[in-house]
Protein backbone atom coordinates (compact mmCIF):
# COMPACT_ATOMS: atom_id res chain seq x y z
CA UNK A 1 0.00 0.00 0.00
CA UNK A 2 2.38 2.71 0.88
CA UNK A 3 4.24 1.83 -2.25
CA UNK A 4 0.96 2.69 -4.00
CA UNK A 5 0.52 5.84 -2.57
CA UNK A 6 4.56 7.06 -4.24
CA UNK A 7 3.89 5.95 -7.40
CA UNK A 8 5.11 8.78 -9.90
CA UNK A 9 7.65 10.32 -7.25
CA UNK A 10 10.99 9.95 -7.98
CA UNK A 11 12.72 13.16 -5.68
CA UNK A 12 11.70 14.26 -2.43
CA UNK A 13 13.37 16.03 0.42
CA UNK A 14 17.52 16.43 0.92
CA UNK A 15 18.64 15.03 4.51
CA UNK A 16 18.65 17.42 7.62
CA UNK A 17 20.79 19.96 6.84
CA UNK A 18 20.78 20.17 3.30
CA UNK A 19 18.75 23.68 1.37
CA UNK A 20 16.12 21.33 0.44
CA UNK A 21 15.46 19.28 3.67
CA UNK A 22 11.57 20.54 3.77
CA UNK A 23 10.17 20.33 0.39
CA UNK A 24 11.49 20.25 -2.97
CA UNK A 25 9.45 22.04 -6.33
CA UNK A 26 9.64 23.33 -9.73
CA UNK A 27 11.25 20.74 -11.94
CA UNK A 28 13.35 21.95 -14.92
CA UNK A 29 15.26 19.16 -16.34
CA UNK A 30 17.41 18.58 -19.38
CA UNK A 31 19.07 15.31 -20.86
CA UNK A 32 22.57 16.13 -22.15
CA UNK A 33 24.62 14.49 -25.19
CA UNK A 34 26.90 13.54 -22.55
CA UNK A 35 24.28 10.67 -21.32
CA UNK A 36 23.97 13.00 -18.13
CA UNK A 37 20.25 14.38 -16.79
CA UNK A 38 20.20 17.36 -15.13
CA UNK A 39 17.31 18.79 -13.07
CA UNK A 40 17.44 22.39 -11.50
CA UNK A 41 14.53 22.66 -9.09
CA UNK A 42 14.05 25.13 -6.27
CA UNK A 43 12.83 24.18 -2.21
CA UNK A 44 14.13 25.08 1.60
CA UNK A 45 14.78 24.00 5.02
CA UNK A 46 12.76 24.49 7.97
CA UNK A 47 14.52 27.68 9.16
CA UNK A 48 13.94 29.47 5.76
CA UNK A 49 11.76 32.71 5.96
CA UNK A 50 7.99 31.27 7.37
CA UNK A 51 6.55 35.16 5.52
CA UNK A 52 7.37 34.04 2.58
CA UNK A 53 4.07 31.56 1.73
CA UNK A 54 5.71 29.84 -1.55
CA UNK A 55 7.41 26.77 -1.68
CA UNK A 56 10.61 28.81 -3.22
CA UNK A 57 13.67 29.69 -1.30
CA UNK A 58 16.72 28.64 -3.05
CA UNK A 59 17.81 26.70 -6.28
CA UNK A 60 19.88 23.36 -6.49
CA UNK A 61 20.93 20.57 -8.94
CA UNK A 62 20.49 17.05 -9.21
CA UNK A 63 21.54 14.46 -11.79
CA UNK A 64 20.87 11.27 -13.24
CA UNK A 65 22.07 8.62 -15.90
CA UNK A 66 18.34 7.17 -16.62
CA UNK A 67 16.06 10.52 -15.78
CA UNK A 68 14.67 8.17 -12.51
CA UNK A 69 17.02 7.82 -9.82
CA UNK A 70 18.40 11.20 -8.98
CA UNK A 71 21.30 12.14 -7.01
CA UNK A 72 21.18 15.58 -5.23
CA UNK A 73 24.83 17.84 -6.25
CA UNK A 74 26.60 19.71 -3.97
CA UNK A 75 26.26 23.77 -4.66
CA UNK A 76 28.71 26.48 -3.63
CA UNK A 77 26.45 28.32 -1.76
CA UNK A 78 24.49 27.81 1.40
CA UNK A 79 23.61 24.08 2.49
CA UNK A 80 24.31 23.01 -0.79
CA UNK A 81 22.27 25.17 -3.15
CA UNK A 82 23.49 26.68 -6.39
CA UNK A 83 21.26 29.97 -6.29
CA UNK A 84 19.78 31.62 -3.50
CA UNK A 85 18.87 35.24 -2.82
CA UNK A 86 20.61 38.24 -3.50
CA UNK A 87 22.20 39.86 -0.13
CA UNK A 88 21.33 43.17 -1.45
CA UNK A 89 18.30 44.11 0.47
CA UNK A 90 16.98 46.55 -2.07
CA UNK A 91 17.06 43.84 -5.28
CA UNK A 92 14.23 42.38 -6.53
CA UNK A 93 15.05 38.70 -5.63
CA UNK A 94 16.48 39.32 -2.10
CA UNK A 95 13.77 37.37 -0.01
CA UNK A 96 13.43 34.05 -1.75
CA UNK A 97 14.38 32.96 -5.56
CA UNK A 98 12.93 29.59 -7.81
CA UNK A 99 13.92 28.38 -10.99
CA UNK A 100 11.73 28.15 -13.56
CA UNK A 101 13.31 27.38 -16.86
CA UNK A 102 17.21 25.75 -18.37
CA UNK A 103 18.48 26.17 -22.14
CA UNK A 104 21.95 25.48 -22.69
CA UNK A 105 23.12 27.82 -25.38
CA UNK A 106 26.96 26.66 -27.13
CA UNK A 107 28.38 25.74 -23.87
CA UNK A 108 26.57 28.03 -21.38
CA UNK A 109 23.49 27.28 -19.28
CA UNK A 110 20.85 30.36 -19.20
CA UNK A 111 18.72 29.92 -16.13
CA UNK A 112 15.65 31.96 -16.06
CA UNK A 113 14.50 32.13 -12.47
CA UNK A 114 12.52 34.67 -10.30
CA UNK A 115 12.30 36.30 -6.91
CA UNK A 116 10.63 38.29 -4.27
CA UNK A 117 11.48 41.16 -3.17
CA UNK A 118 11.63 42.32 1.31
CA UNK A 119 7.74 43.66 0.31
CA UNK A 120 5.16 42.67 2.55
CA UNK A 121 1.18 42.25 1.32
CA UNK A 122 -2.09 41.23 2.81
CA UNK A 123 -3.88 38.44 1.84
CA UNK A 124 -6.83 38.20 3.79
CA UNK A 125 -5.79 38.05 7.80
CA UNK A 126 -2.33 36.88 6.49
CA UNK A 127 1.11 39.00 5.86
CA UNK A 128 3.23 37.37 3.88
CA UNK A 129 6.54 38.34 2.13
CA UNK A 130 7.84 38.94 -1.47
CA UNK A 131 4.77 37.95 -3.67
CA UNK A 132 5.84 40.52 -5.97
CA UNK A 133 7.60 38.48 -7.96
CA UNK A 134 9.62 39.59 -11.15
CA UNK A 135 12.05 37.70 -13.64
CA UNK A 136 15.50 37.20 -13.38
CA UNK A 137 18.44 35.61 -15.65
CA UNK A 138 21.72 33.85 -14.67
CA UNK A 139 24.47 31.50 -16.85
CA UNK A 140 26.68 29.22 -15.83
CA UNK A 141 29.01 26.40 -17.42
CA UNK A 142 28.80 24.05 -15.30
CA UNK A 143 25.36 24.64 -14.07
CA UNK A 144 26.59 24.66 -10.54
CA UNK A 145 28.05 28.11 -10.34
CA UNK A 146 25.61 30.88 -11.41
CA UNK A 147 26.34 34.66 -12.30
CA UNK A 148 23.19 37.17 -12.68
CA UNK A 149 22.90 39.23 -15.38
CA UNK A 150 21.64 42.25 -14.39
CA UNK A 151 17.97 43.79 -15.65
CA UNK A 152 16.61 47.28 -15.38
CA UNK A 153 14.13 46.26 -12.43
CA UNK A 154 16.25 46.52 -9.72
CA UNK A 155 17.92 43.49 -11.42
CA UNK A 156 14.82 42.08 -13.14
CA UNK A 157 14.20 41.55 -16.59
CA UNK A 158 10.98 42.76 -16.47
CA UNK A 159 8.41 44.87 -13.57
CA UNK A 160 5.24 44.17 -12.73
CA UNK A 161 2.40 46.01 -14.51
CA UNK A 162 1.34 49.64 -13.11
CA UNK A 163 -2.01 49.55 -10.55
CA UNK A 164 -4.82 48.10 -12.99
CA UNK A 165 -2.77 46.05 -15.18
CA UNK A 166 -3.50 42.26 -15.15
CA UNK A 167 0.15 41.60 -14.01
CA UNK A 168 0.49 44.65 -11.42
CA UNK A 169 0.64 41.62 -8.74
CA UNK A 170 3.65 39.46 -9.98
CA UNK A 171 5.33 38.63 -13.47
CA UNK A 172 6.37 35.12 -12.00
CA UNK A 173 7.52 31.72 -13.29
CA UNK A 174 9.02 32.77 -16.33
CA UNK A 175 9.46 29.92 -19.01
CA UNK A 176 10.95 30.93 -22.65
CA UNK A 177 11.05 29.56 -26.07
CA UNK A 178 13.35 30.35 -28.52
CA UNK A 179 12.31 30.83 -32.49
CA UNK A 180 15.07 31.50 -34.51
CA UNK A 181 15.22 35.39 -33.93
CA UNK A 182 12.37 35.51 -31.91
CA UNK A 183 12.22 35.29 -28.19
CA UNK A 184 9.24 34.26 -26.33
CA UNK A 185 8.62 34.39 -22.63
CA UNK A 186 5.55 33.03 -20.66
CA UNK A 187 5.04 34.33 -17.10
CA UNK A 188 1.65 34.05 -14.94
CA UNK A 189 0.49 36.20 -12.72
CA UNK A 190 -2.09 36.62 -10.29
CA UNK A 191 -5.90 38.92 -10.00
CA UNK A 192 -7.41 38.69 -7.08
CA UNK A 193 -10.81 38.90 -9.02
CA UNK A 194 -10.20 36.45 -11.86
CA UNK A 195 -7.83 34.09 -10.78
CA UNK A 196 -4.31 33.23 -12.33
CA UNK A 197 -3.39 34.60 -16.15
CA UNK A 198 -0.77 33.92 -18.35
CA UNK A 199 1.69 36.75 -20.09
CA UNK A 200 3.70 37.16 -22.56
CA UNK A 201 6.61 38.88 -23.50
CA UNK A 202 9.25 39.30 -26.13
CA UNK A 203 12.57 39.73 -27.04
CA UNK A 204 15.14 39.53 -29.91
CA UNK A 205 18.14 38.91 -28.30
CA UNK A 206 16.44 37.22 -24.68
CA UNK A 207 17.84 39.91 -22.33
CA UNK A 208 15.90 42.70 -23.59
CA UNK A 209 12.18 42.34 -23.63
CA UNK A 210 8.75 44.21 -23.89
CA UNK A 211 5.43 43.10 -22.58
CA UNK A 212 2.83 41.57 -25.15
CA UNK A 213 -0.16 41.38 -22.79
CA UNK A 214 -2.20 38.37 -20.98
CA UNK A 215 -2.13 35.23 -23.70
CA UNK A 216 -4.58 32.89 -21.33
CA UNK A 217 -7.46 33.44 -18.59
CA UNK A 218 -8.77 30.80 -16.96
CA UNK A 219 -11.39 28.38 -18.22
CA UNK A 220 -15.31 27.86 -18.02
CA UNK A 221 -17.48 27.74 -14.93
CA UNK A 222 -16.81 24.60 -13.21
CA UNK A 223 -13.48 23.84 -15.40
CA UNK A 224 -10.77 22.14 -13.81
CA UNK A 225 -8.94 25.79 -14.50
CA UNK A 226 -11.55 27.91 -13.27
CA UNK A 227 -9.67 29.87 -11.35
CA UNK A 228 -7.15 29.96 -14.17
CA UNK A 229 -3.66 29.05 -15.58
CA UNK A 230 -0.95 29.31 -13.74
CA UNK A 231 2.72 27.32 -14.10
CA UNK A 232 3.40 26.48 -17.85
CA UNK A 233 5.75 25.05 -20.20
CA UNK A 234 5.56 26.07 -24.27
CA UNK A 235 7.03 23.82 -26.67
CA UNK A 236 7.28 23.14 -30.81
CA UNK A 237 6.12 20.20 -31.53
CA UNK A 238 4.33 19.60 -35.53
CA UNK A 239 4.25 22.82 -36.42
CA UNK A 240 2.54 23.93 -33.36
CA UNK A 241 3.13 25.62 -30.23
CA UNK A 242 1.59 22.99 -27.38
CA UNK A 243 1.26 24.91 -23.77
CA UNK A 244 1.01 22.21 -20.85
CA UNK A 245 -0.51 24.21 -18.09
CA UNK A 246 -1.20 23.93 -14.42
CA UNK A 247 -5.00 24.50 -14.08
CA UNK A 248 -6.28 25.62 -11.09
CA UNK A 249 -10.06 24.48 -9.68
CA UNK A 250 -12.15 26.57 -7.46
CA UNK A 251 -11.15 24.53 -4.81
CA UNK A 252 -7.48 24.60 -5.28
CA UNK A 253 -6.72 21.11 -6.69
CA UNK A 254 -4.63 21.75 -9.68
CA UNK A 255 -4.47 19.55 -12.99
CA UNK A 256 -2.20 20.11 -15.84
CA UNK A 257 -4.21 21.32 -19.36
CA UNK A 258 -3.41 21.24 -23.39
CA UNK A 259 -3.53 25.04 -25.27
CA UNK A 260 -2.41 24.91 -28.66
CA UNK A 261 -1.23 27.73 -30.83
CA UNK A 262 -0.49 28.51 -34.55
CA UNK A 263 1.91 31.42 -33.58
CA UNK A 264 2.44 31.71 -29.87
CA UNK A 265 0.01 34.44 -29.39
CA UNK A 266 -3.28 33.11 -29.57
CA UNK A 267 -4.08 30.45 -27.63
CA UNK A 268 -7.09 27.63 -27.27
CA UNK A 269 -7.93 24.87 -24.95
CA UNK A 270 -7.31 21.55 -25.74
CA UNK A 271 -9.48 19.03 -24.02
CA UNK A 272 -8.13 16.42 -22.03
CA UNK A 273 -9.04 12.63 -21.50
CA UNK A 274 -9.34 12.89 -17.52
CA UNK A 275 -12.77 12.85 -16.42
CA UNK A 276 -11.97 16.64 -15.16
CA UNK A 277 -11.03 17.44 -18.46
CA UNK A 278 -7.31 18.13 -18.33
CA UNK A 279 -4.50 15.69 -20.08
CA UNK A 280 -3.45 14.51 -16.67
CA UNK A 281 -5.01 15.05 -12.99
CA UNK A 282 -4.03 14.81 -9.51
CA UNK A 283 -4.57 11.61 -8.04
CA UNK A 284 -8.15 10.73 -6.50
CA UNK A 285 -9.12 12.91 -4.04
CA UNK A 286 -9.09 10.97 -0.44
CA UNK A 287 -6.57 8.80 -1.83
CA UNK A 288 -3.74 9.22 0.54
CA UNK A 289 -1.86 9.39 -2.43
CA UNK A 290 1.20 12.09 -2.24
CA UNK A 291 0.05 14.44 -5.46
CA UNK A 292 -3.77 14.35 -4.59
CA UNK A 293 -3.92 17.57 -4.17
CA UNK A 294 -2.10 19.58 -6.82
CA UNK A 295 0.31 18.95 -9.72
CA UNK A 296 2.19 21.44 -11.19
CA UNK A 297 5.36 23.35 -13.23
CA UNK A 298 5.67 20.24 -16.06
CA UNK A 299 8.76 19.93 -17.36
CA UNK A 300 8.44 17.90 -20.84
CA UNK A 301 11.49 16.04 -22.28
CA UNK A 302 11.65 14.66 -25.86
CA UNK A 303 12.78 10.43 -25.90
CA UNK A 304 14.50 8.80 -28.86
CA UNK A 305 11.20 6.74 -29.52
CA UNK A 306 8.58 9.30 -30.29
CA UNK A 307 7.29 9.36 -26.27
CA UNK A 308 7.79 12.15 -23.98
CA UNK A 309 8.53 12.77 -19.82
CA UNK A 310 7.04 14.66 -18.03
CA UNK A 311 8.99 16.01 -14.79
CA UNK A 312 5.99 17.49 -12.36
CA UNK A 313 5.20 18.85 -8.33
CA UNK A 314 3.14 17.27 -6.30
CA UNK A 315 1.30 17.99 -3.16
CA UNK A 316 -0.73 16.05 -1.12
CA UNK A 317 -4.29 16.71 0.41
CA UNK A 318 -4.56 18.35 3.78
CA UNK A 319 -7.17 19.38 6.04
CA UNK A 320 -7.94 23.03 5.76
CA UNK A 321 -6.11 24.10 3.20
CA UNK A 322 -6.38 27.55 2.18
CA UNK A 323 -5.13 30.23 -0.61
CA UNK A 324 -2.61 31.31 2.26
CA UNK A 325 -1.29 28.06 3.98
CA UNK A 326 0.99 27.12 1.61
CA UNK A 327 3.29 25.97 4.02
CA UNK A 328 1.00 23.29 5.01
CA UNK A 329 1.38 21.26 1.75
CA UNK A 330 4.01 18.56 1.38
CA UNK A 331 5.96 19.00 -2.29
CA UNK A 332 7.66 16.20 -4.11
CA UNK A 333 9.28 15.52 -7.37
CA UNK A 334 7.38 13.16 -9.73
CA UNK A 335 7.09 11.73 -13.66
CA UNK A 336 4.90 10.84 -15.52
CA UNK A 337 5.23 9.34 -19.51
CA UNK A 338 3.06 9.74 -22.41
CA UNK A 339 1.03 6.79 -24.49
CA UNK A 340 3.42 6.79 -26.93
CA UNK A 341 3.36 10.03 -29.34
CA UNK A 342 0.40 10.58 -27.95
CA UNK A 343 0.80 14.12 -25.70
CA UNK A 344 -2.91 14.12 -24.47
CA UNK A 345 -2.57 10.89 -22.67
CA UNK A 346 -0.38 10.83 -19.61
CA UNK A 347 0.09 7.57 -16.86
CA UNK A 348 2.39 7.97 -13.63
CA UNK A 349 6.15 6.29 -13.70
CA UNK A 350 5.24 3.03 -12.35
CA UNK A 351 1.42 2.77 -13.14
Amino acid sequence: MADNLQIGMVHGPGPAGAWDSERVSGPRVLRGTDGRWRMWYYGRDPSFDRLINLPTGRCGLATSIDGIVWQAEQGPLTMGAVLEPHADQSRFDSSHVGVSDVHLHGDVYWMWYFGGSQAMQSFGPHQVRGVDLRPGLAISRDGLRWRRIEGPHRGALLDVGAPGEFDAVMCGWPQVIHDGSDWKMYYHTLDMRRGFLVGLALSSDGLHWEKHGEVLGPGEAGAFDEQGAATRQVIRHDNRYLMFYEGVMKSGHRSIGLAVSDDGLSWRRQPGHEPNGSVFSHAPRGSGRWDAFAIGTPSLVAMDDGSWRMYYIGSNEVANHGPADEMALQHRIGLAVSTGTDLTRWRRWGE
